[in-house]
C-alpha cells in the first residue's frame, strides 16, 4: 500500500472549533443566505486566511457577543448585589469624616453607649453603640448609572465590534507579514525563473517552502491547487489570487504578473524587477527600524541611565537638608529607587521587545 502524502497545513481544511459547532447550529441557519451574498465578507475571509464559511463567522461572533454581555450581567449582578455586592459592601463602610466624632462621643457618653450594637447594625444604621453621627459611605446616583452603561452597553457593544473586526485585524496583521516575506520570495521566483523553470513549477516550489517564505507560500499553494487539482488556466489562478492577497504589495505581484502573461512580456524579467522594487523598499523599512532603534538607545542613556543617577544625589540631598516645607520620607526615596527605576528599565525592555517582534520573520 502506497504511504499517504502530507499535503502540510496549507492544504488542510480548517476543523470548527467547539464554539464555532454550537454558533452554526445556532445561529448558523439565520446568517446562510445573506452571509452567502456578502461578497466583501468572503474576500475579507478569503485575504485573512479564515478559512470558514461566512455565515459560520457571523454567527460565532454573535455567539461570542451573547458569551460577553452574559460575562457583563454576571459582573453587574456581582456588583448590585443586595446585601453582599460590591456597592453594598462599600456603601456599608464608615465614612472618614464621622470616625472622630463618634470616638469623643462614645469617650464622653459611656453611659449612653449600647453594648448590643458595637459594630453596627444594617437596620438601624448605627454603629459604635449607637452614635448619632455615624454615617456610612454612598455611591451617586450617576456612578451606579455609569457602571450600568459602561458594563451593560458599552462592554456589550465594544465586544461584538471587536469579534466581528477579527477578520479585519487578521487581513492586517497577515498582509504586514506577506510584506515581510515578499522580498525574498519574489528574488526567489526571480532565481527560478532564470533557470528557466515553469510558472507552475515556480509556486510549486514556493510553496514548499512554507518555513522559509512564511504566508507568501500559503498563496502560491493556492495558485498551484488552482492549476493542478481545480484545472484553471495559470493566468485564471492568479487572478484568484489577486482577489485573496491581503497586502497592496502582493496585489501589485501578482496583478503585474496577470499583465505580463496576458500581454506577453517576458516574465523572467518582470520577476527581476519586482525582486530588485522590493529588496529597495525592504531595506527602506529595515533603515527606519534600525533608525528607531538608535534613538531609543540614546533616549535609554538620558532617562534610564543618567537621570536615575542624579535623581539618587538629588532625593539624599534633600531627604538630610529637608526641612518643614519640604519633606522626603526614608519610604519614599526606597520606593522610587527600587519600585520607579527598575520600571524604567522594564518599560524600554517591553518597548525594544514590541519594535523587534513587529520584525521578526
Amino acid at each position: 500500500m502506497a504511504k499517504k502524502k502530507d499535503t502540510g497545513p496549507l492544504f488542510e481544511g480548517m476543523v470548527l472549533t467547539e464554539l464555532q459547532k454550537l454558533s452554526n447550529s445556532i445561529f448558523g441557519g439565520m446568517y446562510r443566505k445573506g452571509a452567502r451574498a456578502d461578497k466583501d465578507l468572503m474576500k475579507t475571509l478569503a485575504q485573512a486566511d479564515i478559512r470558514i464559511m461566512p455565515e459560520v463567522y457571523k454567527a460565532t461572533t454573535l455567539m461570542s457577543t451573547i458569551f460577553a454581555t452574559l460575562g457583563c450581567i454576571g459582573l453587574l449582578a456581582l456588583i448590585f448585589l443586595p446585601g453582599a455586592g460590591g456597592i453594598a459592601l462599600y456603601e456599608s463602610q464608615q465614612t472618614a469624616e464621622s470616625v472622630d466624632p463618634c470616638i469623643i462621643w462614645a469617650f464622653e457618653n459611656k453611659e449612653d453607649i449600647n453594648y448590643d450594637i458595637p459594630w453596627g447594625d444594617a437596620a438601624s444604621g448605627s454603629q459604635y453603640g449607637g452614635c448619632p453621627f455615624y454615617e456610612t459611605k454612598t455611591l451617586g446616583t450617576t456612578l451606579k448609572a455609569m457602571i450600568v452603561i459602561i458594563f451593560g452597553v458599552l462592554m456589550p457593544y465594544g465586544a461584538f465590534k471587536y469579534f466581528g473586526n477579527t477578520a479585519q485585524r487578521e487581513k492586517a496583521a497577515r498582509g504586514d507579514r506577506l510584506e515581510k516575506f515578499l522580498p525574498y520570495a519574489a528574488s526567489y521566483t526571480a532565481a527560478m525563473s532564470a533557470a528557466n523553470a515553469t510558472p507552475t513549477k515556480i509556486f510549486k516550489s514556493l510553496a514548499a517552502n512554507e518555513e522559509i517564505y512564511g504566508e507568501i507560500a500559503y498563496d502560491a499553494a493556492m495558485i498551484y491547487r488552482d492549476i493542478s487539482l481545480l484545472g484553471m488556466d495559470l493566468i485564471t489562478a492568479i487572478k484568484h489570487a489577486v482577489d485573496r492577497a491581503a497586502s497592496p504589495w502582493a496585489t501589485e505581484f501578482f496583478q503585474g504578473m496577470v499583465g505580463t502573461l496576458s500581454s506577453g512580456g517576458n516574465l523572467k524579467l518582470y520577476f527581476l524587477n519586482r525582486a530588485e522594487h522590493y529588496m529597495r523598499e525592504n531595506r527602506i523599512r529595515l533603515t527606519v527600524f534600525l533608525e528607531s532603534l538608535g534613538l531609543m538607545a540614546e533616549s535609554y542613556v538620558v532617562v534610564a541611565v543618567a537621570m536615575p543617577l542624579f535623581l539618587i544625589v538629588m532625593l539624599v540631598i534633600m531627604f538630610w537638608v529637608s526641612g518643614a516645607g519640604s519633606q522626603i520620607s526614608e519610604g519614599m526615596v526606597y520606593g522610587i529607587v527600587m519600585g520607579v527605576l527598575p520600571m524604567i528599565h522594564i518599560a524600554y525592555s517591553g518597548l525594544v521587545w514590541l519594535m523587534s517582534e513587529e520584525q521578526k520573520m
